[in-house]
């Protein structure tokens, strides 16, 4: 159980393992994540669950080496086990059978994105595919994306590769160019979610998005997750991770993200792992 059967290096800070759980790979849906522990004395992260296979009962991570948690289980080989992993917690994502959907991610939000985009296209959606990264040696889950969507559009910040600038300079290009689609869904970094939604609000573009804020129970007993959406408070590990976008305090979620730089900061440092080179 959680022995890591499959380790890639995706970019020089993003890493993806395959996983052996076979009641986490029986049960997952697209949108939900797990929670899980790399040693005894260790944090509770939660990860999204980037892709499953219910014959192989294996699941797989992907993650980016920012805190100590994700440091060690970089750490980890092939063959080594996680010590902890729970799951699938969550409500799977609300995906429609018909029509027309921009999937937009940034950075390692391809990854929880994947299996969304792989839903959508078996059900027969056309799936328009928005991704993006600072720079090309970035980008991640290329091909696998590209299996999965009609028109696959690349974005860099620094212009490497791709459209130059962010993933919602390339929708609302898109969009003012004709592209007509019955809803978005966006996943990444809490500025990029937000940009992609201010870009589409002007049109009253459903927007969904994945939320992934500091977890401990996952149970919704801690509130540590709390978020407020549409003026009422809800608990990404209950009640999401998805949500309409135009409806999240995005101000309160980016301040509750960044509570703990600082002790996160502290705990690499003081780590002996040597910054996880």
């Amino acid at each position: 159980m959680n022995e890591i059967l499959v380790k890639k290096n995706l970019t020089p800070v993003t890493k993806l393992i395959v996983v052996k759980n076979p009641f986490v790979a029986a049960k997952a849906e697209p949108g939900q994540f797990v929670i899980l522990r790399v040693r005894e004395n260790g944090e509770r992260i939660p990860l999204t669950i980037a892709d499953f296979d219910r014959e192989k009962d294996t699941v797989t991570l992907v993650f980016q080496e920012v805190g100590l948690s994700t440091i060690l289980l970089g750490k980890l080989e092939v063959g080594d086990r996680i010590l902890n992993l729970v799951g699938p917690l969550g409500v799977p994502a609300e995906l429609p059978d018909s029509g027309t959907v921009v999937a937009v991610g940034g950075g390692v939000g391809v990854a929880p994105i994947l299996p969304k985009c792989k839903e959508l296209y078996r059900r027969g959606v056309k799936v328009i595919s928005i991704i993006g990264a600072r720079s090309k040696d970035l980008i991640i889950l290329e091909d696998e994306m590209r299996a999965c969507s009609h028109e696959l559009h690349i974005c860099t910040d620094d212009g490497s590769r791709g459209f130059k600038g962010f993933v919602s300079d390339k929708l609302k290009e898109l969009i003012d160019g004709g592209l007509k689609c019955d809803e978005v869904v966006a996943v990444g970094p809490i500025p990029m979610m937000r940009a992609t939604c201010e870009t589409t609000r002007p049109y009253g573009l459903k927007t969904w998005v994945s939320m992934n804020p500091i977890m401990v129970d996952g149970t919704g007993m801690c509130g540590a997750c709390r978020i407020t959406v549409g003026g009422k408070t809800k608990f990404v590990c209950v009640d999401g991770p998805m949500f309409d976008g135009h409806e999240v305090d995005w101000a309160e979620a980016w301040l509750r993200a960044g509570m703990y730089r600082d002790e996160e900061k502290v705990a690499v440092e003081s780590c002996q792992c040597g910054g996880g080179k």
